[in-house]
């Protein structure tokens, strides 16, 4: 067995499957994506990887009970994220936010995972064609992937506190299969608290900024040849090395950090077109 722990959560015990999978280069990457993209180089406290997002949503399906199946779909769903998560939607202006989920089959199938899989008597088609109703459901309704990112990246983003957040983790039920409420005051609460999520953290012109600024330099480097598209698979650190190995790059990123340009951006820089995202939770 090995043990995580995690603020949301406590401490869990999961089997060595899970050790084993974290164990994997492409897990540990996760470990360097920051989950808000290039957000820290002007938030310095909006720090949180995507891995911990990972393992967040495998614990939170495992408390609900789901199968050991699908909490390593859990700990898998987000293995493609380029660096700097969605800033590689936006290189490539994918308006969906899904180009993680598009190259996930050929990420997942080139990594360590199949054989870890197999050595569990798991094969990765049971992930890449399974369903995992507690894993995912279609906007607006509420899956462990899109609670676990509000309640995270709310407490991160200071909209929410951990203390409230764990508060309302106990009114979280399964019905059906899938996840569902069980008190209306928690209702009202988690859908308002996704809606200051998407306009005080994502849609905040300091943070569009970060990422726009991001996006715009990583495709002008790729343009020039300087950066290849595998860059985007390496972790955020590793990528912003190879940035700032050039004059260019260095003083780019030292801008964005001082802000420089900001206004004249939200004005006439290519500004994320951030997707709608609505929630609507379900009482029970």
């Amino acid at each position: 067995m090995i043990q995580v722990n995690d603020f949301l959560y406590g401490k869990m015990e999961l089997p060595m499957v899970f050790s084993d999978l974290l164990n994997t280069d492409a897990l540990k990457r996760l470990g360097g994506i920051h989950q808000s993209g290039a957000i820290f180089l002007v938030n310095p406290g909006i720090c949180h990887s995507r891995l911990e997002h990972a393992i967040g949503v495998t614990m939170l399906i495992r408390i609900l009970g789901g199968s050991e199946l699908e909490q390593i779909a859990g700990l898998l769903h987000d293995i493609s994220h380029t660096a700097f998560s969605h800033v590689g939607d936006y290189v490539f202006g994918n308006t969906d936010e899904d180009y993680h989920e598009k190259v996930f089959a050929e990420v997942l199938c080139k990594s360590e995972v199949p054989d870890v899989l197999l050595k569990y008597g798991y094969d990765i088609n049971q992930i890449l064609y399974g369903t995992f109703d507690i894993l995912e459901q279609s906007m607006p309704a509420l899956c462990a992937d899109r609670l676990d990112y509000t309640l995270r990246d709310g407490v991160h983003g200071n909209i929410i506190s951990r203390q409230r957040a764990r508060e309302f983790l106990t009114a979280v039920v399964l019905k059906d299969g899938k996840i569902a409420i069980n008190k209306e005051v928690e209702v009202e609460w988690i859908n308002e608290t996704f809606e200051k999520l998407n306009n005080e953290v994502f849609r905040l012109p300091l943070h569009l900024y970060a990422n726009g600024k991001m996006a715009e330099l990583i495709k002008k480097f790729l343009d020039k040849g300087l950066l290849v598209e595998s860059d985007l698979f390496k972790t955020d650190t590793l990528l912003l090395n190879k940035i700032r190995t050039s004059y260019e790059g260095y003083e780019a990123i030292k801008s964005i950090k001082q802000l420089k340009g900001f206004a004249e951006f939200m004005r006439h820089g290519a500004v994320p077109k951030i997707k709608k995202r609505t929630l609507n939770a379900l009482l029970v």
